[in-house]
């Protein structure tokens, strides 16, 4: 049945030796993978940049639910990250994003909100020409109420220690040793309470990022045990380190 649908690609692998299997988080249908035939070769090639992460199409496909790979009968551009990847730092962030979202999104049932989120986030990232360092953690914890486990906010100060099992601020070290120190805790409260333009003011040294970043994961992992290891992180954490 040709169905119309938008979608963000997440990543691309080689399929054949003119082939590429798409992975694109739609709308209409969640995650799914496409098969598209003739991106390597020399005359079609210039096509394959729109399925780089982060871009943004829309797309006439043959959908059958059945089908491991749907196939696509027109593509069109609804969004191009021109800026991203015109920026090694934009574009280290959107390679990151990209593999977080195809391990995370497993479910091929479509949530429009989450999908809404991702897509905002990706516009806002582009149009972001200064003070977007800490854009990842933001969109990470965002992130994290959409797939179900958003922790609960700090209410007081003596909430010194965040509780990555439990999700909340607690006053004391947790006896089952996941939990991010005092420091890490309290940058992580601002994170999980505030929007990306109040996240530019979060003053960060490149090691506090980068080690709030490592708790965020940890977060993560332990509420998806499923999540697979982030291959991109240490380019990102080299790039804003």
């Amino acid at each position: 049945m040709l169905e119309k649908t938008r979608g963000i690609v997440l990543n691309q692998i080689k399929y054949t030796d003119s082939g590429i299997v798409a992975r694109l988080y739609t709308r209409e249908f969640g995650r799914t993978s496409f098969m598209v035939k003739g991106m390597r070769r020399r005359k079609t090639g210039k096509h394959n940049i729109l399925f780089q992460p982060l871009f943004i199409l829309d797309l006439d496909i043959y959908y059958k639910a059945s089908r491991e790979m749907q196939m696509i009968k027109e593509i069109s551009v609804s969004f191009t990250p021109h800026n991203i990847y015109s920026d090694i730092r934009k574009s280290s962030v959107a390679i990151f994003l990209g593999e977080v979202l195809t391990s995370v999104l497993k479910e091929e049932s479509p949530n429009e909100e989450l999908f809404d989120f991702v897509e905002k986030s990706v516009r806002y990232f582009e149009n972001s020409t200064e003070g977007y360092a800490n854009f990842h953690l933001a969109f990470l914890a965002g992130l994290s109420s959409y797939l179900g486990f958003e922790p609960g906010q700090k209410n007081s100060p003596e909430e010194k220690f965040f509780d990555m099992k439990n999700g909340n601020f607690v006053s004391l070290p947790p006896v089952h040793g996941h939990y991010s120190n005092p420091e890490n805790s309290a940058i992580l409260a601002s994170f999980f309470a505030s929007s990306y333009e109040n996240v530019k003011n979060i003053p960060l040294t490149g090691g506090q990022r980068n080690e709030v970043l490592d708790d965020l994961l940890k977060y993560f992992y332990i509420h998806l045990p499923g999540l697979t290891r982030i291959k991109s992180l240490d380019i990102l954490k080299e790039v804003f380190g």
